[in-house]
């Protein structure tokens, strides 16, 4: 029943473009009148106060002169700074695969090498000692380094389902202007790249686990599986230029292609921001 119903909701939202060259126009349904752990799931805690409501006008770009925090997660550092547009990617749990790790972090090595850096242990004290530029840089290339392995496809690619792209691209879109303000996103078969800009320097981190959180719940439920949906961290940087803005945006439309992604296959959205009052 559970299915049939999502199944259903799909047909009648199936106007969402998976062209890279349309904006996708369609009617968004509240999600979570379908999964009904999708707000307030029961908790001792009381939820914490929403972030301030983002629109066009509160938008910025990375500006050292200003507040901005820096949180250290696992092996990857976040920069956060109210307002400000960061390009953020998921990775779906078993994207890489053990075997593919070992090449990755192979090629990450060599990179490393490169700069003179011998062991992956030494990159934290060699980044404090660089400058915010070369940071960004040298961060970049390592998601690029990633980003191709993704590409290729692996693991069992949940997202390539249609119904389950949509709940995480309806996801992102809920409580756009609200809680944050989207500007971009693609939904691949085994990840998501997304462009987004939150209220103040705690509502990144909060809303990413959120989505997660509910997006990785309600595909399992519709696969009948249980376990951890997406790698639990993520790769963010906050956007320091109008046109660092247009790379990611391009980036993100270019995705599908690199792939040869056949339509259907993944989900592309973005926002003309024109038009955005």
């Amino acid at each position: 029943m559970f299915y049939h119903l999502v199944q259903s909701l799909w047909d009648d939202i199936i106007h969402v473009s998976t062209s890279r060259r349309d904006v996708p126009t369609y009617e968004p349904v509240l999600i979570r009148d379908v999964f009904p752990f999708a707000e307030n799931e029961s908790s001792s805690t009381p939820p914490p106060p929403p972030p301030p409501a983002m629109k066009r006008d509160d938008l910025q770009f990375f500006d050292k002169t200003q507040d901005f925090a820096v949180f250290d997660q696992r092996r990857l550092p976040h920069w956060i700074q109210a307002g400000t547009l960061c390009f953020i990617t998921w990775r779906v749990a078993d994207s890489l695969p053990q075997g593919i790790l070992k090449q990755l972090d192979a090629e990450i090595d060599q990179y490393l090498t490169t700069l003179g850096i011998s062991i992956i242990q030494e990159l934290p004290d060699f980044l404090e000692k660089s400058d915010l530029k070369t940071r960004s840089q040298i961060h970049w290339r390592m998601f690029t380094i990633r980003d191709h392995f993704l590409n290729r496809g692996m693991g069992r690619c949940p997202l390539r389902n249609p119904i389950h792209a949509y709940i995480v691209l309806d996801s992102l879109r809920t409580f756009d202007e609200d809680r944050y303000f989207l500007t971009d996103a693609v939904v691949m078969p085994n990840h998501v790249h997304f462009i987004a800009a939150f209220g103040d320097n705690d509502s990144m981190l909060q809303q990413c686990t959120a989505w997660k959180r509910f997006t990785g719940r309600a595909i399992n439920q519709l696969e009948g599986r249980t376990g951890e949906f997406w790698q639990a961290d993520q790769f963010d940087h906050l956007i320091r230029g109008e046109r660092q803005f247009a790379y990611f945006r391009q980036y993100i439309s270019e995705n599908p292609t690199k792939p040869k992604l056949r339509e259907g296959e993944f989900l592309h959205w973005s926002k003309n921001l024109d038009n955005t009052k």
